[in-house]
């Protein structure tokens, strides 16, 4: 018995101690990454969205971010978790099911039996990390890896409460990496057109949501060592995406926060896979051989 609660002892201290030497290496102790399904980049120069455009003078960005072939939600959030593109997780829309589970055999999976995401590469390389998402669209559950997230929750339709249910779980939990996912613009795409008066006023909705969430930061003392990321799936055109059209591939990325370059417009080329790559980064997160996406190093101070 002693020498049970002996390796126990051990084992938890050396899982400490690895969370330290980890987090010690990071870039930042905390990463929030905001996706906004359907949003396209060309909306940025019309839509007003005062605290996007801040974070765009604060940070680095870039609004020729493209998407994996065809433009749509299955295929590139798995590829913005995932590093790679549908040839190689897998997950592509077939007309049925093909957002619960990869239409073709992934290349890899890991331990749990899932294509590695970053969400498990920080769970692997910090297993007490806090770790959650907030998303509307339950098919999103299929590209996060649900095992590797501490804190995982569907929210209504309703953008505010998406927004209550992660200003609370910031100042609840501190965590190190947040995903939120609104799915609103891709619904007034689809129901009023890309590019009307009723998609320009949901992504003027959306930025005042995500003011209170950087106010959440500041309220609770970890702005000053947080990375912000804004980016999309896709694009869209007329009522539709899934095309090759720049209207409907063409994305916004923005990252601004701690050590990144201010009033930085990227100048590398980027793909949807990039942002799990330079998500990695941050975390000083050793690559998957299988991972194709490159992080994007221009946009980091040092």
């Amino acid at each position: 018995m002693k020498n049970i609660k002996m390796s126990m002892r051990i084992l938890f201290a050396l899982l400490f101690i690895t969370n330290i030497v980890s987090a010690a290496n990071w870039k930042a102790k905390h990463v929030i990454l905001i996706g906004l399904d359907g949003w396209g980049s060309y909306s940025v120069k019309q839509a007003d969205m005062p605290n996007t455009k801040k974070m765009m003078d604060e940070g680095s960005y870039t609004l020729k971010k493209r998407s994996v072939f065809p433009s749509s939600s299955v295929e590139n959030w798995a590829s913005m978790f995932m590093g790679v593109g549908p040839e190689l997780h897998g997950y592509y829309t077939d007309g049925g099911a093909g957002w619960r589970a990869p239409l073709i055999e992934p290349r890899v999976r890991n331990k749990d039996g899932v294509f590695p995401t970053v969400f498990s590469l920080l769970r692997e390389a910090c297993p007490k990390a806090e770790i959650g998402s907030i998303y509307q669209w339950e098919g999103i559950q299929s590209f996060i890896d649900t095992t590797a997230i501490s804190f995982c929750r569907q929210a209504p339709p309703e953008e505010s409460v998406a927004c209550d249910m992660t200003v609370k779980y910031i100042k609840e939990k501190k965590p190190a990496l947040l995903f939120l996912y609104w799915i609103n613009p891709d619904d007034i795409g689809h129901d009023k057109g890309w590019y009307t008066p009723d998609y320009y006023r949901e992504i003027n909705i959306l930025d005042g949501y995500i003011g209170k969430i950087v106010d959440a930061l500041k309220e609770c003392g970890i702005m000053d060592d947080t990375i912000i990321i804004i980016t999309s799936d896709h694009g869209g055109t007329g009522r539709g995406h899934s095309g090759s059209t720049l209207l409907e591939m063409e994305t916004p990325f923005i990252i601004c926060g701690k050590d990144i370059r201010k009033g930085h417009v990227i100048e590398g080329s980027m793909m949807q896979y990039d942002v799990a790559a330079t998500v990695a980064a941050i975390f000083n997160l050793k690559q998957p051989q299988v991972w194709v996406g490159r992080p994007m190093t221009e946009v980091f101070v040092k």
